[in-house]
């Protein structure tokens, strides 16, 4: 958990509920989903572009069939997450959002400042 590529989490998706935690067979069946993916990411070089976290990720929930769907992968990861992930904290909201903030924010100034009226 604290040796992540681009600093501390941020967001996350809650995929089980306390019920399914419960299931055995089902916490077996993530256990060895999971230690699969990660045998099979540990040959693979992780890049921002392609083969990367959501992959792999996206790899261990293809095993599963997680909610029947085999299709996983870093798109599908990444618009969910956008959408229905939620955020750690607020001030990691806020480490998140504040840098494009700032940047459009500098960006509609400068055209501010700059355009003719």
């Amino acid at each position: 958990v604290d040796q992540l590529a681009f600093g501390r989490t941020t967001r996350y998706l809650q995929l089980f509920d306390a019920a399914a935690a419960a299931d055995n067979e089902r916490v077996e069946a993530w256990d060895e989903a999971v230690r699969v993916a990660s045998e099979e990411y540990t040959k693979r070089m992780h890049n921002l572009f392609w083969d990367n976290c959501h992959s792999h990720v996206g790899f261990a929930l293809n095993r599963l069939r997680f909610r029947g769907f085999a299709r996983w992968n870093m798109v599908v990861l990444a618009t969910w997450m956008f959408f229905a992930g939620k955020f750690v904290s607020f001030p990691r909201f806020l480490s998140s959002i504040l840098p494009s903030l700032l940047f459009y924010g500098f960006f509609a100034l400068a055209m501010l400042a700059t355009s003719k009226h």
